[in-house]
């Protein structure tokens, strides 16, 4: 990077948020998994929109490209950096407003971690409506980049139903505030969905409105084990719809398996595959619970949680995944969305598939079965292994009448198969919107396009 682009970042910045020693940026071009890794000239800090603004007008200027980074969790290489991008970060952009009880809304920077803003919420009495195992890392601007999911998509939705208002820096250094104090407001294009699952390539949200939930009075958590995965997802589809369903999550019992010998997680029931489910209201919910688990084909009784403490318990479980799926080296990961009805059959392809190409390796499914949004993991895969597994995995996705990605976004990972879940005219038409915010294609560069 040149002295004039770094000093004209200094001086907008600061010279102690432009960092260009080779280890920070090193530890910054890897991804979340440890599988892909890119190259940076520099890391930038901007601690307010207006910063980001100028930071995006110094590098279009100087021909740079620009690298989004919040808290990098992205599982498709979304924060990687290819081309010795600046690298710029939301990591400051943390305020977080007084929340608005008879609104029921906050506004917060997008450098606030999910964490942060639900201990926000909780503490008006309040709750956020998404929730991820990586809640103490991942930011709300990256959630709302990738239209995010995770545990409670089945109740209140993904990101893109949450947020109501956006702040935005684009390319071209300009700053959108897009925010209103009314529920319905019909005047005009509906500018703040279209950064939501953009992935950061039409420009960096910056700031977010987000809506806020009441706290449910009554909550019934419960695993149940399964002989087959046919049975599971009847179940699922059966619970999916019922009004007071809170969470419903796909349990591969091999996870389960692993996290109770290495994490010391007790699998709480018999099954090859567990369901947790959580039902959330204003009453007593537990006779509810039991009707709608009569008459399902189940491997043993379920294991009920009624107090928090038996709730964590059960949670504990579910989210143990994410740890296990790492205890072999970083995973490969497949983020699929598929019809409940092709699920069964696609377990069964996937793992065999894995076994043709990778025959050490340990498959592991699980995920929010009301979305039919899965997350496929593959254990002790090399990178060998990977290169030819990736792309027919990818085929076989499609195959089952699937999405490439369902909550993770394309990233750079994924870029290449964008086609399978996309008509030409729908891709072509994302590129002339990123060619009408982004002419020459700086920002966030290896992201959604080939």
């Amino acid at each position: 990077m040149s002295t004039t682009l770094t000093e004209g970042l200094q001086s907008i910045v600061g010279s102690a948020h432009v960092v260009t020693d080779p280890g920070v940026l090193d530890g910054r071009s890897v991804d979340y998994t440890g599988r892909y890794r890119g190259r940076a000239s520099a890391l930038v800090r901007p601690g307010t929109p207006d910063e980001v603004a100028a930071v995006l007008r110094e590098c279009r200027a100087a021909g740079v490209c620009v690298t989004i980074q919040g808290g990098r969790t992205s599982l498709v290489a979304g924060t990687v950096p290819e081309r010795d991008d600046v690298l710029l970060s939301t990591e400051r952009l943390t305020e977080v407003g007084e929340v608005d009880v008879s609104e029921r809304r906050v506004r917060v920077g997008s450098g606030v971690t999910l964490a942060d803003l639900q201990r926000a919420a909780a503490a008006a009495g309040l709750l956020f409506g998404v929730d991820l195992t990586a809640r103490d890392s991942a930011t709300v601007g990256g959630m709302a980049s990738t239209n995010a999911g995770g545990l409670r998509t089945v109740r209140y939705g993904n990101m893109g139903e949450q947020v109501i208002g956006l702040d935005v820096a684009l390319p071209d250094g300009s700053v959108v505030h897009r925010h209103s104090q009314v529920r319905a407001d019909n005047t005009g294009y509906d500018l703040a969905s279209l950064f939501i699952g953009a992935e950061g390539t039409l420009g960096v949200i910056t700031g977010l409105d987000v809506r806020l939930h009441p706290i449910p009075k009554h909550r019934v958590t419960a695993v149940c084990g399964f002989t087959t995965l046919d049975d599971l997802v009847g179940a699922g589809r059966a619970l999916r719809d019922t009004d007071a369903i809170a969470a419903l999550e796909m349990i591969d019992g091999r996870a389960a398996a692993l996290a109770a010998k290495h994490l010391s997680v007790p699998v709480p029931v018999e099954g090859d595959w567990l369901l947790l489910i959580e039902l959330a209201g204003d009453s007593d919910l537990t006779e509810r619970l039991a009707d709608a688990l009569d008459g399902t084909e189940l491997a043993d009784e379920p294991a009920v949680g009624i107090d928090a403490n038996a709730q964590q318990r059960l949670w504990q479980v579910r989210e143990s995944t994410a740890d296990v799926v790492g205890l072999f080296g970083p995973p490969l990961k497949f983020d699929v969305s598929l019809p409940l009805s092709a699920i069964p059959s696609f377990a069964a392809d996937s793992a065999a598939l894995v076994a043709e190409h990778a025959p050490e390796a340990v498959p592991v499914l699980f995920g929010h079965i009301g979305e039919g949004n899965l997350h496929l993991n593959v254990l002790r895969c090399g990178t060998e292994q990977e290169r030819h597994l990736y792309a027919a995995m990818m085929k076989l996705i499609a195959a089952h009448g699937g999405n490439v990605s369902s909550e993770h976004g394309i990233g750079s990972r994924k870029r290449a198969y964008l086609g399978m879940s996309r008509e030409p005219a729908d891709i072509a038409a994302m590129r002339a919107i990123k060619a009408a915010f982004d002419p020459t294609g700086y920002v966030n560069p290896a992201v959604l396009f080939d």
